[in-house]
């Protein structure tokens, strides 16, 4: 699950991490209002989208010439006007695609006066099982540059679990950002109150870019991207609050409250499938038929009747899909139970494009029997590689 930036920052205060004072607004009289709590006389305006880049997003509504997503002002009236352009408007940046995101909250925060500019993250590293510390001395927007360009100038630090965060880890933190004196410490202490928020709070990433070095001598985190592991959250309420359903596609949402794991893609061969691994299979093989997969589905490993009915509505509520390919592999989850609920599931959603079924493994055989009597066109695949070369064939037949 994902986090607005204003919605990090506040997290991470209550651990001790210095941000600089802001106040998230939802309409144009709120942002004034934040902005008047501020000293000033510098402003900053922050459109509030889960996704990078928003500085040189560009809006769709706005054209070619018109600023970003995070705006400098100058003034109250500043404020006002560019809380009034942004908001309601789509914001298109490098990690939103082409249909952008709709900007409906903002973030004023208190200006800075910069020195240098630092780049902070902390992820799961499942490669080493450990949590991986990732700095460097070039912070900004331009970071994916100075990874691909000058990977030398990125320091990674692993840190064992079992060991947690020790006072080497934190010199390591300010020897990589070539730190001195007063600075020096400060980092020390910034990347243990980091590493107790990320592990208090059960995050899955944490990126802080910038980290700046203010003129006065301060180290503050100007902007922060939180996420936090989904299977969690039952840990947290708190933070489950947080989550803006309208920042996320409408059928992952609806997918989330039956317990399915559905991401949309571009394709239009719909996939049902149980397993992680088996649907990421399915959808390899799809495309090496010469289809594209429209969705990625596991309905897990003890799909009910209605849960395998909720994911057929849910797959079909996109438009682009032409087709669906169902794959079952029955241990703990029964192909009988899986065929009852895929023809309750074809009936109630009234099919009308083509459907494959593949079943294997527990009660299978009376899985296709139900299947066969069930008086739907539903086709009858024997494997895998069977299953993909019939939908991709029945889509360009329906086509």
């Amino acid at each position: 699950m994902n986090i607005h930036e204003y919605q990090a920052k506040e997290l991470l205060a209550k651990f001790g991490v210095g941000v600089p004072a802001g106040h998230a607004a939802l309409t144009v009289e709120e942002a004034v209002a934040g902005a008047k709590k501020l000293p000033g006389p510098l402003y900053v305006v922050k459109a509030q989208i889960h996704a990078g880049g928003r500085g040189k997003g560009k809006f769709k509504e706005l054209g070619p010439d018109a600023k970003g997503g995070v705006r400098l002002c100058r003034s109250i009236e500043e404020v006002e006007a560019n809380a009034r352009e942004m908001l309601g408007n789509t914001l298109v940046t490098v990690q939103t695609g082409e249909a952008g995101k709709q900007v409906n909250r903002l973030y004023v925060t208190d200006g800075a006066d910069i020195a240098k500019e630092y780049y902070l993250s902390m992820l799961v590293d499942r490669k080493t099982s450990r949590i991986a510390l990732i700095v460097s001395t070039e912070g900004g927007m331009d970071i994916e540059e100075v990874a691909h360009s000058t990977p030398e100038k990125i320091t990674t630090i692993t840190i064992d679990p079992a060991e947690g965060f020790m006072p080497h880890h934190g010199r390591a933190v300010a020897f990589a950002l070539k730190l001195s004196g007063d600075l020096n410490k400060q980092a020390q202490k910034l990347a243990a109150q980091l590493y107790e928020a990320f592990n208090a709070t059960d995050m899955s990433m944490l990126e802080i870019n910038p980290l700046i070095e203010t003129t006065d001598g301060r180290l503050l985190v100007l902007d922060a991207k939180v996420s936090f592991d989904s299977n969690s959250l039952f840990r947290h309420p708190d933070i489950e609050a947080l989550r803006d359903e309208t920042e996320e596609d409408p059928a992952e949402v609806e997918a989330s409250k039956y317990d399915l794991a559905y991401i949309k893609l571009d394709g239009n061969i719909g996939c049902m499938v149980n397993g992680a691994g088996l649907a990421m299979a399915t959808m390899d093989i799809i495309k090496l038929n010469g289809a594209f997969p429209a969705n990625f589905l596991d309905v897990g490993g003890g799909a009910s009747k209605e849960k395998v009915t909720e994911a057929f509505k849910i797959i079909l509520s996109d438009p682009a899909v032409e087709g669906i390919l169902v794959n079952i592999f029955g241990g703990i989850m029964k192909c009988d139970v899986i065929a009852d609920g895929i023809v309750a599931a074809a009936k109630d959603v009234n099919l009308s494009v083509p459907l494959v079924v593949r079943l294997e493994g527990t009660n299978v055989e009376k899985g296709k029997e139900i299947l066969n009597n069930s008086g739907l066109p539903i086709v009858s695949a024997n494997d895998l590689g069977d299953a993909a070369r019939k939908i991709v064939a029945e889509v360009k037949q329906a086509a």
